[in-house]
């Protein structure tokens, strides 16, 4: 094995990336728990109060919630005293919202199709607990990484529009960056290098991700992308020019990836800042 394999030297992972892969895959599982859980928050007010959801951006923000444990049914909503309604939205809501938005879906319940169920309003009230239950574990794995990532003083943080929840993850999942001796090599420990396909003398042309390697890396990455063209001007301008070439959305997303995890290699390598001038 020593005289034929090109073996390369170990390398211990530091303390702090050890801690964050522990941290950051650890809120990927919670993250991916919470969502079957909201998944079914949603079933269940379809059947309690099928109204509701047309009126508010999510039944799974923090006033719906409050508003559903305690109020598990369109008829417990409908008896409710406007007051008490006004209050329980009010102050869950950060007073966004008032009286006008607690007659609204008063009035809503009381024109509500929804079933009447003592046994549903119980599980309806069991997932509202397990669901800001969880948000608190979130909370808390959140602010360990955000302490540790301090600590570290990443480059990577000087990119507009990577929190300290996705540099953690792409800090984590890379380590050590001396691994990879160029950005391919880390796009496709990430699984985001396209496949090849070949028979006899035919190439394809339409090649996919081949979506092997780290899946937190990869989720990580593509999440940083959305958000930096939301915060970048010289990313959004990227993309626009690939859309405007008539390439898929996500095609699209592929190749601001591809140029994102150019930009974390050079910074990662060189200990530099962000600069949007100087990204190629």
């Amino acid at each position: 094995m020593l005289v034929s394999d090109n073996l390369k030297p170990y390398i211990p992972v530091s303390y702090h990336i050890s801690e964050l892969k522990s941290l950051t895959r650890h809120r990927f599982r919670l993250a991916k728990e919470n969502s079957k859980f909201k998944t079914s928050l949603v079933r269940l007010v379809d059947i309690v109060f099928p109204e509701l959801p047309k009126i508010v951006s999510s039944v799974a923000q923090k006033s719906c919630l409050a508003l559903l444990y305690e109020l598990p049914s369109a008829k417990d909503i409908a008896e409710c005293n406007l007051t008490h309604l006004t209050h329980l939205l009010s102050d869950n809501s950060n007073k966004k919202f008032d009286r006008e938005k607690a007659l609204q879906i008063r009035d809503l319940a009381r024109k509500s199709i929804g079933l009447n169920s003592n046994s549903v309003s119980f599980e309806l009230k069991q997932t509202i607990s397990i669901i800001q239950f969880i948000q608190e574990q979130l909370d808390d794995v959140e602010k360990r990484i955000k302490e540790i990532l301090k600590e570290i003083n990443s480059p990577i943080l000087t990119i507009p529009g990577i929190s300290f929840k996705t540099a953690g993850s792409i800090l984590a999942e890379i380590g050590d960056i001396s691994r990879f001796d160029s950005p391919a090599k880390l796009l496709a420990f990430a699984g985001l290098d396209p496949s090849m396909y070949q028979s006899g003398k035919f190439f394809s042309t339409h090649s996919v991700m081949v979506k092997r390697g780290s899946k937190y890396l990869r989720f990580a990455l593509m999440t940083a992308a959305r958000m930096v063209c939301l915060n970048d001007a010289t990313f959004c301008a990227f993309k626009d020019r690939k859309m405007a070439e008539g390439k898929h959305y996500m095609v699209t997303m592929g190749h601001v990836t591809k140029k994102l995890v150019r930009v974390i290699y050079y910074l990662l390598k060189t200990n530099n800042v962000y600069q949007a001038s100087k990204v190629a």
